[in-house]
C-alpha cells in the first residue's frame, strides 16, 4: 500500500474513501447486525461482551464511553452491571437508531445517551470519562492508531480503555477450522439473512487483516496507555485488551 491507501478487507482503497465504504456495510447491516453476531459466533459474543464487563466492574460512579457500540450491547450490561451513565457512539447512525429502539424495549432510558461521531475525532472534551470501550469496531477504523490516540484523549487520569476485537487463533488446527467457518459460511448466511453476502465477506476479510494479540499490545501502548494486558477468548478468536492512563 502506498502513503495514501489502506486496506478494506482484501482489497486496497484510496484512505479518504474507507469510512464511507465502511459505513455502507453496517448501512446495510444494521437491522440484522444482532441476529447476525449470533449466527457468525453460535451465541459465544455474548459471553464475550460479559467478559469485557467482568474485567470492567461497573460501579454507581462510573461514566463510561462505548465506542463503536451503536446496537447497545456493552452500554446495556454496563448499566444492568451496576453502572453509572454511558455515552454510546458510533459513526454510523442507523446502527444507533437501532440501538436506540432496542434500548426503549429493554427499558434502559435513563443515564443512557446517543451519540454520531467518528473515533479518529471523537467530540468530547479533555479527561471527560472514567472508562472507554470499544468491541469489535477498531478493525474498521482507518487509521486505528488515531482513534487510540483520542480515546487516550477523553479519559481521564487513572481511567481504563478495553478493546474487544477478532484476534489470532492460538491453538493449532483450529485456525483451519475458524478459516472455512469465515469464508464458505459467514458469507452464505450474510446472504440468507441480511441479503448481504458482500459485507460479511468484508467482515471476515477485516478480521484477517487486524494485527495479532502482541502487535496491538504495541499499539495500545504507543498510544500511551500503560500497564496493557490481554486476554484471549476461544483459543484467540477474540481477545480483550486492556490499558490504563496513569
Amino acid at each position: 500500500m502506498t502513503e495514501n491507501t489502506t486496506h478494506f478487507g482484501f482489497k486496497t482503497v484510496k484512505e479518504e474513501e474507507k469510512s464511507s465504504l465502511v459505513r455502507d456495510v453496517f448501512d446495510s447491516v444494521a437491522g440484522k447486525y444482532d441476529i447476525m453476531n449470533d449466527l457468525m459466533s453460535l451465541g459465544v459474543h455474548r459471553l464475550w461482551k460479559d467478559g469485557l464487563i467482568e474485567w470492567l466492574k461497573p460501579s454507581k460512579n462510573m461514566h463510561l464511553l462505548d465506542v463503536g457500540g451503536g446496537t447497545g450491547d456493552i452500554a446495556f450490561r454496563f448499566l444492568k452491571r451496576g453502572g453509572g451513565s454511558v455515552v454510546v457512539s458510533d459513526i454510523n447512525p442507523n446502527m444507533l437508531e437501532v440501538g436506540q429502539k432496542r434500548a426503549i424495549d429493554k427499558g434502559f432510558v435513563e443515564n443512557i445517551y446517543w451519540q454520531e461521531a467518528d473515533v479518529e475525532k471523537l467530540p468530547f472534551e479533555d479527561e471527560t470519562f472514567d472508562a472507554v470501550t470499544i468491541a469489535f469496531c477498531i478493525r474498521n477504523v482507518t487509521h486505528p492508531e488515531q482513534g487510540l490516540k483520542e480515546m487516550y484523549r477523553v479519559l481521564k487520569p487513572g481511567g481504563r480503555f478495553l478493546c474487544l476485537e477478532f484476534s489470532q487463533v492460538t491453538t493449532a488446527g483450529l485456525d483451519k477450522l475458524y478459516d472455512w467457518w469465515s469464508f464458505n459460511i459467514l458469507p452464505v448466511l450474510g446472504d440468507k439473512i441480511a441479503k448481504d453476502r458482500e459485507s460479511y465477506q468484508y467482515l471476515a476479510e477485516s478480521i484477517r487483516r487486524f494485527p495479532n494479540q502482541e502487535t496491538w499490545a504495541d499499539k495500545i501502548r504507543a498510544a500511551g496507555f500503560k500497564n496493557v494486558k490481554y486476554r484471549n477468548f476461544t483459543h484467540g478468536i477474540a481477545a480483550l485488551h486492556s490499558g490504563w492512563k496513569i
